[in-house]
């Protein structure tokens, strides 16, 4: 360094010059150390499981790069300020405040970003996924607490009183909670989803009181996004599930098969055995939840047929693992009653005529055309 101020001092530069270069220099210096030091370590977490270290990592690194030539760009205006004594460089100090603190703000948001990718990346939980729509509310309410904590910070550091804000923040919150009430009962809207759960990302939801349904794809602070089986967005806001009722088909442990299959009054000699027959085939389904109830049962007269109903669950959830599996029962019920020489009834109506008409009819000769 003295051989680098003498060469400067025998090119008749100013002093202030050469202290700004010397500091953009370890400025320079620094971020290279810093570089190296990043990389290292980046090399070093890889190579873990760990979701925590990767994201501190990530997080860091175009922070303290910024926050490197931000304190060397801030310490040479500091010479030239000790220099020049211009007015323009009183609020340098509160300047600097206010840029490390949002520096500081921005790494813990960067922090908590990273960690949520982590958290959902099942590679870095040992396959065990995390439930998405816990992970993002969490990670949203933390960066929101940042966010006004730095602003109050921030603002401390201008010397504005915080007292003051936060007396005029009780009053003036009336008036703005009553102009934007829409948006602060979907805000609650929101935050009750996250906290009671009745759906998360990926599940499939539908109301009965409204037209709703569809897969959930995203669940905001003001709306939730619906991709519907037409593949169409819909977008509903939060407080509209405080006030109807969600049905949740995606958490079901079953799908139903509930179904009546009639037989012929002829065939009412064969009722019990065919009833039988398909309990024991159910029973033996290995795709037939047994711990759920199976109920097949003679349980009506017709208008022209003996009615059969057909009442279990399969194990999968899956819908079209669940037509397959109907497919197939139903064809087994169709041989089963066909095996004892029966059949499936259709409407059919018939007609009793008194024998005299009967007579009458047969004695009626047939007109020639």
């Amino acid at each position: 360094m003295p051989i680098l101020a003498t060469f400067f001092q025998d090119l008749n530069i100013p002093k202030w010059v050469i202290q700004v270069v010397i500091v953009l220099l370890i400025s320079g210096v620094l971020n290279l150390i810093s570089s190296k030091i990043f990389n290292r370590l980046g090399k070093s977490v890889r190579a873990t499981r760990n979701p925590w270290d990767d994201a501190v990592i990530r997080s860091l690194r175009k922070p303290v790069t910024l926050l490197i030539w931000i304190v060397g760009a801030c310490w040479s205006v500091d010479v030239i300020a000790k220099v020049t004594e211009s007015a323009l460089f009183d609020g340098l100090s509160h300047f600097r405040d206010v840029i490390i603190i949002t520096l500081v703000a921005w790494s813990i948001i960067r922090f908590i970003r990273q960690l949520e990718r982590n958290f959902l990346n099942p590679a870095l939980t040992d396959n065990k996924p995390n439930d998405p729509t816990t992970v993002v509310a969490i990670g949203r309410l933390i960066r929101i607490v940042v966010i006004i904590a730095c602003v109050l910070v921030a603002l401390q550091s201008l010397g504005y009183s915080l007292s003051g804000l936060l007396a005029f923040g009780g009053v003036g919150g009336l008036a703005v909670g009553y102009a934007a009430k829409d948006m602060l009962a979907n805000f609650f809207g929101g935050l009750m989803i996250y906290l009671d759960k009745p759906f998360g990302v990926g599940d499939w939801i539908r109301s009965p009181d409204k037209n709703i349904e569809g897969t959930v794809e995203y669940i905001g602070w003001r709306q939730t996004r619906i991709k519907t089986f037409e593949k169409r967005p819909l977008y509903v806001p939060n407080a509209t599930f405080s006030s109807i009722s969600v049905e949740n088909p995606s958490r079901m442990e079953n799908r139903r098969i509930k179904t009546t299959v009639g037989l012929r009054y002829q065939d009412g000699s064969k009722v019990e055995v065919i009833v039988g027959e398909i309990r024991q085939y159910l029973e033996d389904n290995n795709e037939i939840a047994k711990d759920k109830i199976i109920l097949v049962s003679f349980n009506a007269f017709g208008p022209s047929s003996l009615d059969i109903m057909i009442y279990c669950f399969t194990c999968t959830t899956d819908w079209a693992e669940w037509l397959r599996i109907q497919q197939d029962v139903f064809i087994k019920v169709m041989n089963i009653i066909h095996s004892h020489d029966a059949d499936i009834a259709f409407p059919t109506q018939t007609l009793d005529l008194p024998e005299e008409w009967l007579s009458k009819i047969e004695q009626k000769p047939t007109s020639m055309v």
